[in-house]
């Protein structure tokens, strides 16, 4: 770990961490906090899919839609109207809209074929974005003159890493770079990221082996071919599966440096209770 001691992370001049975790647990919370109280750069992972590497793919697919309606067409093809997504830290919808769900197209849904060439192009995107880490540590000391930096990781990033490949290229490169912090769900924490999902479900990221599996499991299941597949059913359905695939691929990674629970973090109002935190959490590290 670039910080061994609680001492080194409360002596360095430049404090620089990565934050990973079940999506809603308050890596983003964070992370905004500490680029308010000022002297923190904050790298969005998922701002920097959308905006660097999707950013294309979203525009073109809102064209093509566009393209179905004669009026929107002929301003198109008259460069007439100009058409981009909107990608904010604070509204990332082209981001999962993009990615959609699949099953029968008259829900809103997308053929598995074409769902699967998406989530490829998403792990490409984020694999390519968490790499930029130390592009942006650079960056943002270079052309800001920000001492600190907070990088705030999409849910998906353990369907990518292997915590336990001591030469795992991803957490390698990340680890040189920054201290990696988990923050760890208590079984509460999980069954409310599952009622939230349920009220309203969200695409999501899945390693292909696991998709391959539950797709077909569903399809079984439910004795239904894929156009007859309710879209929002079938992520409902996978919800709770990705949620229990993905813990025991977070605590592997979190070998890699130091845990700290969802209620710490919400207890880490200001820049000074966040530095106690992890000043804790290193301490607490098993040796």
């Amino acid at each position: 770990m670039i910080y061994p001691t609680a001492r080194h992370w409360h002596d360095a001049p430049q404090k620089r961490v990565l934050f990973y975790g079940m999506s809603g647990l308050g890596k983003t919370h964070v992370s905004q906090m500490l680029r308010d109280a000022g002297g923190w750069f904050h790298y969005s992972i998922d701002y920097r899919i959308g905006t660097r590497y999707m950013g294309e793919f979203i525009t073109d697919n809102a064209k093509a839609h566009a393209m179905q309606v004669p009026f929107l067409r002929e301003l198109l093809l008259t460069d007439s109207i100009y058409i981009g997504s909107n990608i904010t830290f604070h509204n990332l919808a082209p981001v999962s809209t993009y990615l959609g769900k699949p099953g029968a197209g008259a829900k809103g849904g997308m053929p598995i074929a074409d769902y699967r060439r998406r989530q490829e192009q998403f792990r490409q995107a984020e694999i390519n974005a968490l790499m930029d880490t130390g592009y942006f540590i650079e960056r943002s000391q270079r052309l800001y003159g920000y001492p600190h930096f907070v990088c705030d990781t999409g849910g998906s990033i353990c369907e990518w890493a292997d915590g336990d490949d001591p030469a795992d290229p991803i957490l390698t490169e990340l680890s040189r770079h920054c201290l990696l912090v988990y923050i760890e769900g208590s079984d509460a924490h999980t069954a409310e990221l599952i009622r939230r999902f349920d009220r309203a479900p969200k695409p999501m990221a899945y390693k292909p082996e696991f998709l391959s599996r539950v797709w077909e499991e569903y399809l079984i299941k439910n004795n239904i071919s894929e156009a007859e597949v309710d879209p929002d059913a079938f992520v409902r359905w996978t919800y709770a599966q990705a949620l229990a695939h993905r813990q025991p691929r977070y605590e592997r990674m979190a070998k890699w440096g130091v845990r700290v629970s969802a209620d710490e973090v919400a207890e880490a109002t200001d820049a000074a209770r966040f530095d106690a935190l992890i000043a804790t959490a290193i301490d607490r590290r098993p040796t």
